[in-house]
């Protein structure tokens, strides 16, 4: 979504996020309309293209948000940030460079005794319903603290990464060994009850918005071969954990409490091996360039099975819901990798 696909991410700034494309590329439809999380129309969501034309009086500051916000999502921010400054005693500085960003508004902030935090706003998306109950299940271990939240309003106080720079600092080798370090720790089972969908949630949705876009298809074939195996792969695991399904070297940051922490989880509950995908497309060049090799190395890293990681790549790479579609990089990827 790419960042699900696209790996350009400046260094960040403290819990900078990535651009976490499923929102930017799909109309995304959210639960009950209540707080931040209200329905948007498909006419809001493109005049929110428009921000710094829409935004009228509202302050500078929030003006900065991402790209693709719907303009009545961006109109509340004012009233929700100063709302959570006196809910949870903060003082909220300027957005944080969000040019990658497409789901959420982050900016700095402090607590009342003067300890530095992140104030994070998230749009609903399907992808990131659970993003508040998987921080508080991992429990900064290894992902940033949450310090509060409230699910009404999409809103996170987080732990401050600092000097939260990205993984994408060091070479895509060292990324490998970090990631998978990271995903072996996150791979573990929730208790009953639990709010946690299926990962064959998520391939449904996509595989609904895949079909939407037929007319696109630029090889029948292998997008149909895709999809099939959005529906078997989800049933035939080995292992069910909790996935944070949109790790990639842009939502690593270095940190204090531990080198690198993990931000921007939208988990699933499914198979380990699926969560190697996204930061292997992230290294795109090195995928495209030697596609068995860069996965047979990341999933021994991982200790999953390689084939099945392969499989999953495959599918992505033909199936995933995208605007690019018809450009023929991920589909040449694709039939590099066809079964």
């Amino acid at each position: 979504m790419h960042d699900r696909r696209r790996a350009v991410e400046q260094p960040a700034e403290p819990n900078g996020r990535s651009r976490h494309g499923a929102c930017r590329r799909r109309k995304r439809r959210a639960g009950p309309a209540r707080g931040l999380a209200a329905r948007w129309t498909d006419q809001e969501k493109e005049t929110g293209r428009h921000v710094a034309d829409c935004m009228g009086d509202v302050e500078h500051r929030y003006a900065a948000v991402a790209l693709g916000c719907p303009a009545r999502w961006l109109e509340r921010l004012p009233a929700v940030v100063r709302e959570l400054e006196g809910r949870w005693s903060i003082t909220v500085g300027d957005a944080l460079d969000t040019r990658e960003a497409s789901c959420s508004w982050v900016a700095a902030a402090v607590l009342a005794d003067g300890r530095p935090v992140v104030l994070k706003l998230g749009m609903p998306h399907m992808d990131g319903e659970h993003e508040i109950a998987g921080l508080r299940f991992w429990d900064g271990n290894p992902t940033v603290r949450l310090l509060e939240g409230n699910e009404d309003l999409g809103a996170m106080l987080l732990e401050r990464c600092e000097p939260g720079i990205t993984l994408r600092t060091l070479p895509e080798l060292d990324q490998d060994v970090v990631i998978a370090g990271l995903l072996r720790r996150l791979w573990r089972s929730p208790s009953e009850p639990h709010p946690f969908r299926p990962l064959s949630d998520l391939m449904a949705h996509w595989t609904d918005e895949t079909m939407a876009d037929a007319e696109r298809w630029p090889d029948v074939g292998i997008v149909r071969a895709g999809l099939q195996l959005f529906k078997e792969l989800p049933c035939t695991t080995p292992a069910e954990t909790l996935l944070a399904t949109d790790l990639h070297a842009g939502n690593v940051l270095r940190a204090q409490r531990e080198p690198w922490l993990v931000i921007d989880p939208k988990p699933f509950l499914g198979d380990p091996a699926y969560d190697a995908t996204q930061h292997l497309f992230n290294c795109a060049a090195r995928l495209r360039s030697n596609p068995g090799d860069t996965i047979g190395r990341f999933a021994d890293l991982l200790g999953v099975d390689g084939e099945r990681v392969h499989l999953w790549t495959f599918a992505r790479a033909a199936a995933e819901p995208r605007d690019d579609r018809e450009e023929g990089d991920w589909l040449t990827l694709a039939r590099q990798l066809a079964p």
